[in-house]
């Protein structure tokens, strides 16, 4: 059974047309970069490439996604390139809301249940009454009618309030940000991302292959 709607929280689809008069194959060698990773395993088929990441490095461009699958598709108006790609941390920043709404929730119980333990203990009757404590008055005040002094009782302000919700709640409100924020992004930025892989732009000539040769290098001096 497939859930379409849940399944679209945490995938990313789109597609991206190829340079005009370029090949399937020319497509990938200039996809291939992407892929030649640390921590990426990949496998084409034909016109489908199909990925998978673990443990990516975070300088990789496509580590939020985990997996996915590219097919390049013909059409009258000209072959473009389709994608679909999976990303646990999308997913995560979707739930990571509803686990602190959940929590707020459970604080705001044991708020209730505290206060009615403290009633219970209290009377029901005197739950929202302070208890005073009546000074000694000076004679003068008493013969000009002055109200007693009075003191708050010994229970007055020693109520204590139960764990509060707010900090629960500015975390939801956090990864709900996040979340809608990093889906909008990703999205943007892998469509950009493989429309200038695939069109060229912002390379030089035989950047492709220097990328894929030079990636050895760049990790051995970062050490």
């Amino acid at each position: 059974m497939k859930f379409p709607f849940f399944d679209h929280i945490w995938h990313i689809r789109g597609s991206v047309p190829l340079a005009p008069n370029q090949t399937h194959d020319e497509a990938y060698d200039r996809l291939m970069p992407l892929f030649l990773k640390s921590g990426t395993t990949h496998e084409r088929s034909g016109d489908t490439l199909t990925f998978e990441k673990k443990d990516q490095e975070a300088q990789d461009k496509m580590s939020i996604f985990d997996r996915g699958v590219l097919q390049i598709v013909d059409a009258p108006g000209g072959s473009f390139l389709r994608y679909r790609m999976a990303s646990r941390a999308l997913l995560y920043c979707f739930l990571a809301p509803l686990l602190f709404l959940a929590f707020a929730q459970l604080n705001i119980q044991i708020g209730e249940w505290e206060k009615a333990s403290a009633a219970a203990e209290a009377g029901a009757e005197e739950e929202d009454e302070k208890e005073t404590i009546e000074l000694p008055q000076n004679v003068i005040d008493k013969a000009l009618g002055a109200p007693a002094p009075e003191i708050d009782g010994p229970g007055a302000e020693d109520e204590e309030e139960g764990p509060s919700p707010t900090p629960a709640y500015v975390f939801a409100g956090l990864f709900v940000a996040l979340y809608l924020g990093g889906r909008i992004l990703e999205d943007r930025l892998i469509k950009s991302l493989f429309r200038k892989r695939l069109h060229g732009i912002g390379d030089d000539k035989g950047q492709n292959k220097k990328d894929a040769e030079g990636e050895t290098g760049s990790r051995m001096l970062s050490f």
